[in-house]
């Protein structure tokens, strides 16, 4: 483990959000600018009738926190509800996929650790993106049946 010296202020104007590749979901890394690799932390805005992706993570465990609005989370095959200041702690090798199945945009914060260094941008390791996405990753879940996401351009 290599952790950063000192500390790191980020405010909401250090935040650059930016749509997702895969799901076009808006999100904002909060840790990009400090430099860690042993955590990772993003803002996720889910529109109504939208998912993240399905995955997995390597090592990385993941706690799913609601800021805004009524959470959904896929965890395997089972359907969570995740109030407003309700978390879910996920492990590594657990599929999961973040829903919104509601009228009302909800707001999550994701933190992960132990970073996965193979999968950041200018990783020298090369990137098999079938160990975390081992079936579809925009399959949506049942509970958006009929909905078209990610948006077509």
């Amino acid at each position: 483990m290599n952790p950063i010296q000192g500390h790191h202020l980020i405010t909401p104007e250090d935040l650059s959000w930016r749509l997702s590749n895969l799901m076009r979901i808006p999100n904002a890394d909060y840790l990009e600018r400090t430099g860690s690799h042993n955590l990772g932390a993003r803002l996720w805005r889910l529109p109504p009738g939208s998912a993240n992706t399905l995955h997995k993570h390597l090592r990385s465990e993941e706690f799913y926190f609601v800021l805004e609005g009524t959470g959904r989370l896929r965890v395997g095959t089972e359907t969570l509800t995740v109030p407003r200041y309700g978390g879910v702690l996920v492990g590594p090798d657990t599929l999961r996929q973040v829903f919104n199945d509601t009228d009302a945009e909800v707001l999550w914060l994701i933190l992960g650790a132990p970073e996965e260094l193979e999968f950041l941008q200018g990783s020298k390791s090369p990137m098999d993106l079938s160990k975390i996405y081992p079936v579809d990753p925009t399959q949506l879940p049942p509970e958006l049946a009929g909905v078209r996401w990610p948006p077509q351009p």
